[in-house]
């Protein structure tokens, strides 16, 4: 290893910042492997490993006559991989060819820079894909790295040791960050995504869909990904009070709901939304994330929203169902204010004649099940037909699980009678089924129940494995309410989320290493880790990724009425001339180092109770304490002896004081005792 060392330490000039380059672009290559095809990346890495042969060895490059066949044949494999030459993958492929290939053509210092401006290009194409705060630090490094590589190429005579000439880059890119946080913060923008092309900016995540069958949410609720965020204004809601209404569902085919026709759809939107609210609205603003399907329109909010948000440059409708959908499909981060009421009747005073959708179910379907739900019309009262099947999901041997067993074409008379093992969509489903054939009209809610407050920055994180199914039912003087039978079987997964329902899986199926990681709870340091990892990240997409026109207007405005304002100014002006005289304080009279530890235990006697007096000499301070006799002995000891060496040493002469070197040393394991 120290010969390998020796050998690139004793490397020409030349082959030095050759090498550095060849690092640097490797650096800016590396994150494409992900989504380019594995010939594209098997044939750069081969580049680039052939041009570091050849500056090792001192080979000539190759020739125009083998460089042309091979580029050309690439572009023929780009056209075949993508059908086209055009478009952002493609065209992302060539690019990423195109430096592999330009390493192998650096003739002259011109072609060294040439390469470095691509790379820089390239750069901004790997935000195509991933925007996250971890691709932007690996691409700031990989900046600081062409910059090095580039200055190095600037030395026209002794050049400086690596590591110097990284610190000026860094220094260089520390120059410009001022300006380009102003760029970004104040000059003007256009909507649409920071980076890429509508469509393709944030990349494709899982969601909701509009239909839910057996095993649905089961495979969501499998995701950790983030569906939203949400910042409240004053108290954040109990965990069972957070419902995040989505998608309605009113039709049944025997093994999947889905939502009602369009026809039915259409009338129901034109009847009167009756909603009576009590209490105070909950303020809050929800960042959406985008979703995996180009068609997606569905805006989350806690049941039951005021009034309809506010997108810039889209129309938001509601539903009968009082569904909230964008006009036309969200194809990127969103950030829209919400009030809502928590405490609500809907519909209490009766349902439309023609209202008997909610009531219908599939022929020659699931007849037990059928059977069941007749057999509750025995009870008069419709609320004890829902409390009876309530009772009966408590009672009886119901299990909560990510991992039912297969249901067959009556997949609710299978479930209810059969497996008795489902997740979420399975009560809903199931309960709803018999509540319809106890003739209470009732519907299946989709959505999310629940989140996961961040304490460091506030907000609540509700993430794809929050994904949840209820129910409701429409009881007279009443309107519809919601009934969740999952909370009958495990109340668990409303109070505390998935995981106090369903313990996690261990981490690499080491149970040990699960319990290890879970001590603590929420206020273990792998805990806080996460806290902090989210806020950042977090902070990250409220003021970059989501740093809309709307948004920089505000802040404009915000900087507008600051500077205008004569406290301001004023207060900018004070600040620093506060720090110039304090900086100037600090030069002329340094702080004694004896001093600063005798200022320290006069400071950790004060918090036990024995604060010095201001006219308080140490020997007269050391006899107070031993009087008052409030600390342990061995704690009065270290005090008195530390007041002792520190008077001796203050007031004796400078001659007596010097003779003690290790004083500090004494002090402060003095210092250390005293508890």
């Amino acid at each position: 290893m120290n010969t390998l060392f020796a050998r690139f330490q004793g490397l020409s000039r030349d082959k030095a910042d050759t090498l550095l380059l060849l690092c640097s672009a490797l650096l800016v290559l590396a994150p494409h492997v992900a989504h380019l095809p594995l010939w594209v990346s098997g044939l750069c890495a081969l580049t680039l490993l052939w041009r570091g042969v050849i500056t090792l060895q001192g080979k000539r490059m190759p020739p125009s006559l083998l460089l042309l066949p091979l580029a050309a044949g690439a572009m023929l494999g780009v056209a075949h991989s993508y059908q086209t030459l055009l478009g952002r993958d493609a065209g992302v492929a060539m690019l990423v060819l195109l430096v592999a290939f330009k390493m192998l053509e650096m003739h002259a210092r011109r072609d060294l820079f040439v390469v470095v401006f691509l790379c820089l290009f390239l750069v901004l194409t790997n935000f195509f894909y991933e925007q996250g705060i971890g691709t932007a630090l690996l691409m700031a490094l990989s900046v600081l790295a062409l910059l090095t590589a580039q200055l190095s190429f600037q030395f026209t005579g002794a050049v400086p040791p690596l590591r110097r000439r990284f610190l000026m880059s860094a220094k260089l890119l520390g120059l410009a960050a001022p300006l380009a946080l102003a760029l970004f913060f104040l000059f003007p923008r256009i909507e649409g995504p920071l980076w890429g092309v509508p469509g393709d900016a944030l990349g494709a995540r899982s969601g909701l869909s509009e239909t839910m069958a057996p095993g649905t949410m089961a495979n969501l609720a499998q995701s950790g990904e983030t569906a939203f965020r949400v910042r409240f204004e004053g108290r954040v809601p109990r965990q069972e009070q957070l419902y995040w209404r989505g998608p309605v569902l009113g039709a049944y085919d025997g093994r999947t709901w889905t939502r009602l026709d369009a026809r039915t759809r259409q009338r129901t939107a034109q009847e009167p939304l009756a909603l009576t609210v009590a209490g105070n609205p909950v303020a809050y603003d929800i960042t959406l994330e985008p979703s995996s399907s180009s068609s997606s329109r569905w805006l989350f909010a806690l049941e039951m929203p005021q009034s309809l948000p506010e997108l810039e440059g889209k129309r938001v409708d509601v539903s009968g169902e009082f569904e909230l959908m964008a006009a036309s499909p969200l194809e990127s981060r969103l950030r829209y204010r919400m009030l809502s009421f928590l405490d609500y009747r809907l519909q209490k005073d009766a349902l439309p004649p023609d209202a008997d959708h909610w009531l219908q179910l599939p022929a020659n379907s699931n007849p037990r099940a059928l059977l069941a739900g007749l057999g509750l019309r025995a009870e008069r009262d419709p609320r004890r037909r829902v409390e009876a099947v309530l009772q009966g999901f408590r009672r009886e041997n119901y299990v909560y699980t990510l991992n039912p067993p297969l249901l067959g074409r009556d997949a609710v008379d299978d479930f209810l009678y059969g497996s008795r093992a489902g997740f979420c969509e399975h009560y809903s489903g199931a309960f709803v089924f018999l509540m319809r054939a106890a003739g209470v009209p009732a519907r299946v809610v989709t959505g999310y129940q629940g989140g996961e407050l961040n304490p460091l920055d506030g907000y609540v994180t509700v993430r794809q494995s929050d994904a949840h199914a209820w129910a409701e039912v429409w009881l007279a003087g009443q309107g519809w309410v919601r009934v969740d039978p999952t909370a009958a079987v495990a109340p668990e997964r409303v109070r505390r989320g998935l995981e106090g329902a369903i313990p996690p899986r261990p981490p690499f199926g080491i149970e040990g290493l699960g319990r290890f990681m879970q001590q603590g709870g929420a206020n273990s340091w792998l805990a806080q880790m996460r806290y902090a990892a989210g806020a950042v990240n977090n902070g990250w997409n409220q003021w970059v990724l989501n740093y809309t026109p709307q948004r920089q207007q505000s802040v404009v405005d915000s900087v507008r009425a600051s500077v205008f304002d004569w406290r301001m100014p004023v207060l900018l002006a004070t600040l620093i001339t506060v720090l110039f005289l304090w900086r100037i304080f600090l030069r002329r009279r340094g702080i004694d180092p004896i001093d600063a530890l005798y200022s320290a235990l006069c400071s950790r006697l004060a918090r036990l109770g024995l604060a010095r007096a201001a006219d308080e000499s140490p020997s007269a301070y050391s006899a107070r304490i031993r009087a008052e006799a409030r600390l342990a002995p061995p704690a009065e000891a270290a005090a008195a002896e530390f007041l002792g060496r520190y008077s001796a040493w203050r007031y004796a002469p400078h001659a007596v004081a010097a003779k003690d070197a290790h004083l500090a040393a004494t002090l402060k394991r003095l210092l250390s005792q005293v508890r």
